[in-house]
């Protein structure tokens, strides 16, 4: 960590050259893991490491750099290059350094951290025999508890007063991988909760022993699933995890770091319907404890509730300071970094399809024919059309309004625009589930989520012939 007279002399080495903007961030990080192997222990590390990321921003221009020597030599050398970039009069000299209040999203008493090793073993070792408990054919479980304690200072100035943000957080999450093998051959199974908070939480509040045994049940249940038939489907997607799909195909083409310059689909979609009527959507940056939310954002802004959809009319993206520039749009809390390595940019926090008023049973009973995705596998996407390709790990045949037959190699293909228009019921029961988003800015901890929602068509790939 460094001190306020030291920021003070770094931003303005780095506001020397025509600068309107800077910005420092200071990250100490505590990474944490443990992993079990069929109840073994595989290995249990931790870690610190500790650095500074620095930001100078002149109009629609932008240069960082960064470092892991906190001393006043390197951190004004760092500023000094950086300035360079720029040649013009200095437009502002920070005076003073005033520490900023902020709203606490994150509540952590019982840091993770600080739990005995031994006791996070035991803690894996209980998950691993209820997995492996299910039945004979479970023949590998691996377990993990990963969390990431971090401290970070922010310094920005776009006038003289400069403003000083503190922030402690800590991430922790808890990995499930339950393998099933037999005649028909080897199913893998995952699961994966998370959240902000502490260890009372994972051990008094979660319910991991259900998740465990769902890991193993869905593993073994795979084993006999029949290939999923392809054609043009209505498909239920089921609540919590599914949202992923959202995230993915819709999520980002609503990131400022797209839209800004005119690199998404929904560019120019503010004011217009993107969606069907039924379907409204946030991301929430200040969900209490939440997996992927934040005090303030890594540029120094309160993190908001964001609403991105409203009845199926585009109102609003999120937007970090650079991308606002461009798109003439205020911040609005929901620039994220992995850590001090990388600039920050506008990312998703807790994404989601705002709950509807449909009760989920009724949405089964109306679907005469079609098929219901319980749970998401990999992906991919193409933000600039929206084309997404998203493999299904849990899947059903729905006949006569129920849930029969397991599918496996169910596959669903679109768009973004065509998911959002086909949806027609959105189901009552909004849950979320925890996930890390890859992008510019590095991994960061996201969660993902919607109710029950019924596509009313949709392409299904599979193998298993046409849906009968």
């Amino acid at each position: 960590m460094i001190s306020n007279s030291l920021a003070q002399k770094v931003l303005n080495a780095a506001l020397a050259t025509g600068g309107d903007y800077a910005e420092i961030y200071v990250e100490e990080r505590v990474p944490d893991a443990v992993m079990l192997e069929n109840g073994k222990v595989e290995s249990a590390a931790s870690s610190k490491s500790y650095g500074c990321g620095l930001r100078i921003l002149n109009g629609l221009r932008s240069v960082y750099g960064y470092t892991s020597d906190l001393s006043a030599k390197s951190l004004i050398g760092l500023a000094e290059k950086l300035s360079a970039s720029y040649a013009e009069e200095r437009k502002i000299t920070v005076e003073k350094i005033q520490k900023a209040k902020v709203k606490q999203h994150i509540h952590i008493e019982d840091h993770v951290k600080d739990v005995p090793v031994d006791e996070k073993i035991a803690y894996l070792k209980e998950i691993s025999g209820i997995v492996s408990g299910v039945d004979p054919r479970i023949v590998r479980v691996q377990t993990g508890l990963t969390s990431d304690y971090k401290v970070t200072q922010l310094f920005n100035a776009e006038g003289p007063i400069a403003k000083r943000f503190d922030n402690v957080e800590e991430r922790t999450r808890v990995f499930i991988v339950a393998i099933a093998a037999g005649q028909e051959g080897i199913e893998t199974s995952f699961a994966g909760p998370g959240a902000s908070a502490g260890w009372n939480y994972f051990t008094k509040v979660l319910d991991y022993k259900a998740i465990a045994k769902r890991a193993g049940e869905k593993a073994i249940m795979m084993l006999t699933a029949k290939e999923c038939p392809s054609g043009k489907y209505t498909v239920v997607i089921k609540n919590g995890w599914g949202g992923v799909l959202f995230h993915e195909a819709c999520g980002h083409p609503l990131e400022a770091s797209a839209t800004s310059k005119g690199l998404s689909v929904f560019s120019s979609s503010i004011g217009k319907q993107i969606a069907s009527p039924c379907v409204s959507a946030w991301d929430d940056g200040t969900i209490e404890n939440g997996w992927g939310s934040d005090n303030v954002d890594t540029e120094g802004v309160p993190t908001h509730k964001n609403e991105l959809i409203r009845d199926g009319i585009c109102v609003g993206f999120m937007v970090d300071r650079f991308s606002g520039r461009r798109l003439n749009m205020e911040p609005n809390g929901t620039a994220r970094r992995q850590s001090y390595r990388y600039c920050p940019t506008s990312r998703m926090s807790n994404t989601y399809i705002a709950a509807g008023k449909d009760d989920p049973e009724q949405i089964i009973k109306d679907t005469p024919l079609g098929i219901y995705v319980a749970d998401f596998g990999g992906g991919s996407v193409q933000p600039a059309t929206g084309e997404f390709n998203f493999s299904a790990s849990e899947a059903y045949i729905i006949r006569d309004g129920k849930i029969c037959e397991p599918v496996k190699g169910c596959t669903l293909i679109g768009t973004g625009q065509e998911v959002l228009m086909a949806i027609d019921r959105v189901g009552n029961d909004l849950a979320l589930g925890q996930g890390n988003c890859g992008a510019a800015s590095g991994s960061i901890p996201v969660n993902v989520g919607q109710p029950t929602i019924r596509l009313k068509e949709i392409t299904v790939g599979g193998r298993g012939g046409k849906l009968e």
